[in-house]
């Protein structure tokens, strides 16, 4: 049958787009509105999802040098297109605003089961803007949402919060992000919890979602968008089931933390020192003989990576809030000198309680116990605790009043180099942070393409967007795993460039570095998913896209190259340890990567994208 106007004029078919609901929810919080909008097929193709949403939105929708705790800034969650499907690792989002902590962008993702809800729920990406007049969860069912009172869940732990919802909405269900007190109260590094024991930790996004008076987002969904062909996802899924993860015994922080120590790269002591023998008795192994009950994971991942610990004594540690990883075993153990095992946990525990970002308190902590051990700071400063490394009640008494910021908790609830400027003294030496955000638990002195990563990130220094060549899985494919003999040349920082790129790929489809396959099978999954004739060429500039993108969000806010730099101790040597004789990398040398990266990235010598790189990327 010819359509009115004769042969050749029917609309040509709509281009495929499997995956994706094809919808974003606007909410403004100040308005108490709450929209739906159409998500472009152009929009998916350019930036994917995930992290492509965030820099995306965050580039085009907000304005230059609005206060990221102002009604202005704009909080951005966003899915990928295999978000909820019942693949291992495909259960994250992304979330991301101007950062209170560094005044750049701050992007940080997390796991759990909200995404697989809010993806059956309806929806791609949330943009949360204004400020509600009292405080207010949002509450989003099958492609309806209402904005409800939380005036009683205020003040309330994460663990209250999530149960209080449930009740109140009858589901046992339903799946929450939500915050604690430390976001309520503007910690500028509080973070947005994924239930209870996942966290979108870094930049300090919880104090954004308490700036907005928002306490959770509640979801709950049944209808997950069609894919293009099921049939090749169930085939990759079954791949991916062949190859199982060695994550799933311990998780992160297992007894490798023995040999970290050996070689330099467990942080101790602020950074400072090299040597910690205690470290034997806070490791994955140790807690799986002593304290730990089970693992658990994420939404539809057999990868069970997540320690679960419980017990009474000395302190009582729900289990409901998991356990401690890597960076918290590092941060509130080993680099503030701790090795009492159970006071860590307990301490992991009371970050997910109040929604803190785990690394940057415990680098908070140990910049300040540094202080006092120098006597920048005295117990007049800390409300009378004596604030010295290795003391775990201390570490314990400092989280509460952080968390509340009561007292001495006031000022360190501003984030390292807000306390360094405060104190001077030279003090910002050993303040450990890159653009305002500390230090991520890796040490880049052992590993150059670690240290060029926290100098370069937009967001600071964030180990999971920074990256190192051969912890890469795949990179084999690309002939990247044989070191080239010299580390500052172009060739291996355009190796680098190209591991950024895969990094941010990972991150704009939202997968897990625990689960993702090889990644010819992600373009081969992509196709499946999507419907789309993708590959390599259109992923990777997808991926250099959002870096750029990213990048001229904080040269708007007034970053320079100058901001890309390592504090001075990550150009030192440790007191002790094999890095104490060991050469490390200087600061001539790392500017000299950071200038070689600036070129494999199409930048000028002033990290500011040329004109013609902009135009090659499309970015409008």
């Amino acid at each position: 049958m010819v359509r009115p106007g004769g042969p050749g004029t029917e609309p040509p078919p709509p281009p495929p787009m499997g995956g994706y609901n094809g919808k974003i929810l606007r909410v403004n919080l100040s308005k108490k509105s709450v929209t739906d909008e159409p998500l472009s097929y152009e929009i998916c193709r350019r930036y994917i999802g995930g992290a492509g949403f965030v820099a995306y939105f965050l580039w085009k929708e907000l304005k230059q040098g609005v206060d990221a705790l102002s009604p202005d800034n704009k909080l951005i969650f966003a899915l990928g297109p295999v978000t909820g499907l019942l693949l291992p690792g495909a259960a994250r989002y992304c979330v991301g605003a101007k950062s209170p902590l560094t005044g750049g962008i701050a992007k940080s993702e997390s796991g759990g089961y909200w995404m697989a809800e809010l993806k059956r729920a309806g929806y791609d990406a949330i943009i949360i803007e204004g400020k509600a007049e009292k405080p207010v969860y949002l509450w989003i069912q099958d492609g309806k949402a209402n904005i409800k009172d939380a005036s009683h869940l205020w003040g309330k732990e994460t663990k209250e919060t999530q149960e209080a919802i449930r009740t109140e909405l009858g589901d046992e269900k339903i799946q929450s992000i939500l915050i604690g007190p430390a976001g309520e109260n503007l910690v500028r590094y509080a973070c947005i919890m994924t239930g209870l024991h996942d966290a979108a930790g870094r930049g300090g996004l919880g104090a954004v979602m308490g700036s907005k008076n928002l306490k959770a987002i509640a979801v709950r969904g049944h209808r997950l968008p069609k894919v293009n062909n099921s049939g090749r996802v169930k085939e990759i899924r079954q791949q991916m089931l062949a190859n199982p993860s060695r994550m799933s015994e311990m998780g992160t922080g297992g007894p490798e933390m023995m040999m970290m120590e050996q070689f330099g790269a467990l942080p101790v002591r602020n950074h400072r020192d090299g040597l910690f023998p205690e470290v034997n008795q806070i490791h994955g192994g140790v807690i799986k003989e002593t304290v730990r009950i089970g693992m658990e994971g994420c939404f539809a991942c057999p990868v069970r990576c997540k320690k679960v610990v419980q017990f009474e004594e000395p302190y009582s540690v729900d289990a409901v809030y998991g356990g401690p990883e890597y960076e918290a075993l590092g941060a509130l153990g080993s680099n503030c000198g701790v090795s009492n095992l159970k006071a860590i946990c307990k301490g992991n525990e009371r970050c997910n309680a109040y929604s803190l970002d785990v690394i940057s308190t415990g680098v908070v902590i140990a910049f300040a116990m540094e202080c006092f051990e120098k006597g920048l700071l005295t117990t007049k400063d800390t409300d009378g605790i004596e604030l010295r490394f290795g003391d775990a009640e201390a570490m314990l008494e400092v989280i509460e009043l952080i968390a509340r910021r009561q007292g001495f908790g006031n000022l360190l609830a501003e984030g390292t180099a807000r306390i360094a400027k405060k104190i001077g003294q030279d003090s910002e030496k050993f303040a450990m942070n890159v653009k305002g955000l500390e230090s991520a638990m890796p040490d880049p002195r052992t590993e150059l393409n670690m240290g060029i990563g926290y100098m370069v990130n937009s967001h600071g220094a964030d180990h999971c967007s920074s990256g190192w060549i051969g912890g890469i899985r795949g990179l084999d494919q690309f002939g990247m795993i044989e070191p080239v003999p010299d580390d500052t040349s172009l060739k291996r920082l355009s190796l680098f460039k190209l591991t950024h790129c895969l990094l941010m790929l990972r991150d704009i489809m939202v997968m897990c570095s625990f689960a993702i396959p090889d990644y010819d099978t992600i373009i081969d999954l992509m196709r499946a998913v999507t419907g789309w004739n993708t590959g390599w060429v259109e992923l990777l500039k997808v991926s250099e896209r959002i870096l750029t993108v990213m990048r001229l969000f904080n040269i708007r806010e007034g970053f320079t190259a100058a901001d890309d730099t390592l504090p001075e101790r990550f150009v030192n040597q440790k007191t002790d340890g094999v890095l104490a004789t060991q050469e490390v990398p200087d600061r001539e040398k790392m500017e000299q990567a950071k200038s070689y990266y600036y070129t494999a990235m199409g930048w000028d010598a002033n990290g500011v994208p040329l004109p013609e790189k902009l135009e090659e990327l499309y970015i409008v």
